[in-house]
C-alpha cells in the first residue's frame, strides 16, 4: 500500500446500495465511489454480517445515523463473509435483509475481504492506522464482524472498536468529533439493547 496515504478520503468502493438523501450520488448501484464524497463529515465505518449474533446492532447503527446524519454524520457499511461464513448471500439479498429487518438507510458498499492478501485497500489502511489492542501480534487484522472505525472531519482514523462494543455507546465520542455534544437521545439507546450480551469486547 502506498505509504503516502494519510485519510479515508483516497480510497473508493463500490455501493451495493445507492445513498438516500440527503447525500444523493450520481453513481449506479455497483459502480466505485470515492470515500471523498464524504469528506469534511465524521464517518463510522462497519464491517457486516447478516447471520452474526452481533447482526442486531444494525438497528443500533440506522439509530446513530438517523441521530447525527443532519448534523454531518454517516455510518458505511462494508459486508464481508470472512469470519463464520455468516454473509454468504448475494449483494441484492444483502441489501433486501437489511432494509426488511432493520430499515436501514445508510450507505452499504459491495461485499469485500477485510484480511489476508485480497483485503480491501481501504481495511489494509485503517488496521495500519488504528492495528488495536493486540495488533502487535497479528497485523491489526479485524477479528470478527462488526469491527467499527470511527473517523474524524479531516478524514484521520481516530478510534478502533471491537463487535462487542454496542453503537449506542459511540454517541459521546461522536457529538465530541461533531462539536457539539449534547446528550444521547432515547432513540438511540432503545435501538442500542438490541440482541444478546456479547461474551468478549476484541477488536
Amino acid at each position: 500500500m502506498d505509504q503516502t496515504l494519510n485519510t479515508v478520503y483516497e480510497f473508493s468502493a463500490p455501493l451495493l446500495a445507492s445513498l438516500p438523501p440527503p447525500l444523493p450520488v450520481p453513481h449506479l448501484d455497483g459502480q466505485p465511489l470515492s470515500l471523498d464524497h464524504f469528506r469534511g463529515r465524521v464517518l463510522l465505518i462497519v464491517n457486516t454480517a447478516s447471520l452474526c449474533g452481533f447482526t442486531p446492532q444494525y438497528a443500533g447503527l440506522e439509530a446513530l445515523y438517523r441521530t447525527y446524519r443532519g448534523r454531518g454524520f454517516e455510518v458505511l457499511a462494508f459486508p464481508c463473509n470472512q469470519f463464520g461464513a455468516q454473509e454468504p448471500d448475494t449483494e441484492a439479498a444483502i441489501g433486501a435483509f437489511c432494509e426488511k429487518n432493520y430499515g436501514v438507510t445508510f450507505p452499504l458498499f459491495a461485499k469485500i475481504d477485510v484480511n489476508g492478501p485480497h483485503a480491501h485497500p481501504l481495511y489494509r489502511f485503517l488496521k495500519k492506522e488504528r492495528p488495536g489492542l493486540l495488533g502487535f501480534v497479528g497485523a491489526g487484522a479485524i477479528r470478527w464482524n462488526f469491527t467499527k472505525f470511527l473517523v474524524d472531519r479531516e478524514g484521520n482514523v481516530v478510534a478502533r472498536y471491537g463487535p462487542a462494543k454496542q453503537p449506542r455507546t459511540l454517541a459521546r465520542a461522536i457529538e465530541r468529533l461533531l462539536g457539539d455534544e449534547r446528550p444521547p437521545s432515547k432513540a438511540i439507546a432503545d435501538a442500542g439493547s438490541a440482541g444478546p450480551p456479547p461474551a468478549a469486547n476484541s477488536n
